[in-house]
């Protein structure tokens, strides 16, 4: 059987797992990682991100970066979430994640139940950082990426907490917000910041 016979199974060999992380918080950007793991060098303790300790997913951050086939990030601004809304710069923060890849994959598994628009073929998998490495993989590098902004932030706009609590709606960023009012990073199109406004 030839790979011209509609009968013929290709195996796919450069899956690209991609995760995003950001969603929730009121300020700060979304952002998102793509992941080709290297098939001959595997990586123990992959998981989701979110159930990780923090030192954990430093450490993996690390072994994935070195070990994976390619990696890439792609970032969307607050400004651009209240341009778009969160959904579309979810998509837009995963495809460019993708496009960055400096190998084309030939296959794409996202966390969720939606898929980016890509050049090649793409599935959502729910749950997918907790059972396909590649997208664990995804999750810690978007995690430890955001995070790390969030930490240079905190320098920028002191007083809001940004190093702690990554800008979630905790309740000590909600009394910063109700004592200072919105700063540059904040999503304006969020409720609890339009309410400040």
């Amino acid at each position: 059987m030839t790979a011209g016979d509609p009968g013929h199974v290709r195996c796919v060999r450069l899956l690209a797992g991609v995760d995003e992380v950001g969603v929730g918080p009121l300020a700060g950007p979304v952002v998102a990682a793509a992941v080709i793991l290297n098939p001959d060098r595997s990586i123990p303790g992959l998981a989701d991100s979110k159930k990780l300790p923090e030192n954990r997913r430093l450490e993996l951050a690390e072994v994935i970066k070195e070990t994976a086939l390619a990696w890439s990030i792609g970032r969307v601004d607050n400004h651009a979430i209240d341009r778009l809304n969160i959904l579309q710069a979810r998509m837009l923060a995963m495809e460019l994640a993708v496009s960055g890849l400096p190998i084309r994959p030939e296959h794409v598994q996202v966390d969720g139940n939606r898929c980016p628009s890509l050049e090649c073929t793409v599935e959502a998998v729910v749950k997918g950082d907790q059972t396909i490495p590649a997208i664990s993989a995804a999750s810690i590098l978007a995690k430890v990426t955001r995070d790390n902004e969030m930490i240079l932030l905190d320098k920028q706009y002191p007083g809001y907490g940004f190093a702690r609590h990554k800008g979630y709606g905790t309740r000590d960023h909600m009394a910063a917000l109700q004592k200072l009012g919105a700063c540059e990073i904040h999503r304006t199109s969020y409720a609890p910041v339009r309410r400040v406004l």
